[in-house]
């Protein structure tokens, strides 16, 4: 069910520490993922972090783009950030399966939501994929 009827919302799921190409909070999808790496997922966690990866690799297309640059120069960092919109329930339940193996491992992870998220360079029916605006905590 959307948050809000009428006006669209997208939510993104992150954690305190920041990524390294958008200098913003990074998301759960990578901060689960960097965990599973370093060895210090339980067997049962990395084989539900693989059905969620897998799931979303079938049920979530990539971004086409992801940099408002008209020419992208593979020098320039990728600050474009995903969203979920909010009518993308199936995703989001999926979401907090990877929130909950974070949880487990006692990382917070804070919810945002937002009703601008910036320059768009990227929207399917699920996603938008935008750089943020500078006044933008996120």
């Amino acid at each position: 069910m959307p948050l809000s009827k009428g006006i669209a919302m997208y939510l993104r799921f992150v954690v305190a520490q920041l990524d390294e190409d958008s200098e913003r909070a990074l998301g759960v999808f990578h901060a689960v993922r960097y965990l599973r790496d370093e060895g210090k997922l339980h067997p049962f966690e990395e084989e539900q972090h693989d059905m969620v990866r897998g799931w979303f690799n079938e049920n979530l297309a990539r971004a086409t783009r992801v940099t408002a640059a008209k020419t992208p120069c593979y020098r320039n960092r990728n600050r474009a950030l995903s969203w979920f919109k909010d009518t993308a329930v199936e995703h989001l339940d999926y979401v907090r399966e990877l929130v909950a193996i974070l949880d487990n491992h006692g990382v917070p992870v804070r919810t945002l939501k937002a009703k601008r998220v910036g320059y768009v360079v990227y929207e399917d029916e699920y996603q938008v994929v935008a750089e943020p605006f500078a006044d933008m905590n996120c």
